[in-house]
């Protein structure tokens, strides 16, 4: 656990003064600000709150993408099942970075895109995410684990997610780990809804996502240890693995490349109730030009053509 991290939001949560937040994936990096002193280089929008200037024009965007090597992703994708074959891993969400020629600016692209959830960081990363971390609200938190992605094109496409044994077999190792990782922070802890199925829009095409809802009842001085109840939650759970220890060890070992922001979480604390996001859908400009960093869930029934077709569909502006 970060524990700079976690006392700074604690401190602000004490006294209830408003607060945004990002931290990185390795829970290494991070920037806490009041809410009113958030610099003009930060553009955030969840579903309640939002600092953006809603007057802007939006433009097309334009881009073109090389997707990562594919012998490559396959023979992760092997390491991986040997790992869970070894007893270390039972799923594994396993990214890579997509080389992407942009040349137009990050705020824009924040600006054009349709999601809950976005963030811009000073023209140096943005994202797009479709999915909540945590909401703390009414001494109650909530996850909404997502699992299960599919061309919404397709004949038939929500039944055969959700008949999908593979799907549903990984959307339930990650609804038991997120069930253990609220019962550190909370008690109660209940699948509200389970295996829900949401239309999202994905550049030129729909993409079905399957999520659950998981709530936990919080003690009333919640506010007071906000910073640690997030700070114990990363990763999340997601996006790295179950177990998640060794599943993140594995990580680090195979991917070959910093994560940095991308999976990390971003929030804001409105004095009353925090909403946050896993920082997915994410475009970072680098030294050797911009990547598009995606990725999804192995288990041992994976097909490795599969996962990297589902990889690719998540490169995408999901353009209004």
């Amino acid at each position: 656990m970060n524990i700079e991290f976690a006392s700074k939001l604690n401190a602000f949560g004490k006294a209830r003064t408003p607060f945004f937040f990002v931290i990185d994936y390795a829970a290494k990096q991070f920037e806490v600000f009041a809410l009113d002193a958030v610099p003009s280089g930060i553009l955030y929008q969840l579903e309640s709150q939002s600092n953006a200037c809603n007057l802007f024009t939006c433009n097309d965007v334009s881009w073109i993408k090389t997707p990562p090597s594919k012998e490559h992703y396959f023979a992760q994708c092997d390491a991986v099942i040997e790992a869970i074959k070894a007893g270390n891993t039972y799923l594994l969400n396993l990214t890579a970075p997509t080389k992407v020629e942009f040349s137009g600016s990050l705020e824009t692209l924040f600006y054009t895109a349709n999601a809950p959830f976005k963030l811009c960081y000073h023209e140096h990363f943005v994202c797009f995410s479709p999915e909540r971390f945590v909401k703390l609200e009414d001494n109650q938190i909530s996850t909404y684990p997502m699992k299960g992605t599919i061309d919404a094109s397709i004949p038939n496409a929500e039944e055969m997610i959700l008949s999908d044994e593979k799907e549903k077999a990984e959307h339930v190792m990650v609804v038991d780990l997120l069930r253990n990782d609220l019962s550190m922070v909370s008690r109660e802890v209940r699948v509200e809804r389970f295996r829900y199925v949401e239309m999202i829009q994905a550049g030129t095409k729909e993409l079905l996502h399957v999520s659950s809802k998981i709530t936990g009842k919080l003690d009333e001085n919640w506010h007071e240890n906000v910073g640690t109840i997030i700070a114990k939650l990363l990763p999340a759970g997601s996006i790295s693995g179950t177990p998640k220890r060794s599943s993140v060890e594995i990580i680090e070992r195979l991917e070959g490349y910093d994560r940095g922001y991308f999976t990390g979480v971003f929030g804001v604390y409105d004095g009353e109730s925090l909403d946050s996001a896993v920082m997915i859908r994410f475009l970072e400009k680098t030294e050797e030009g911009c990547v598009f960093k995606s990725g999804g869930g192995i288990t041992l029934l994976s097909d490795a053509q599969k996962e990297y077709d589902e990889l690719c569909d998540k490169v995408y502006i999901p353009v209004f």
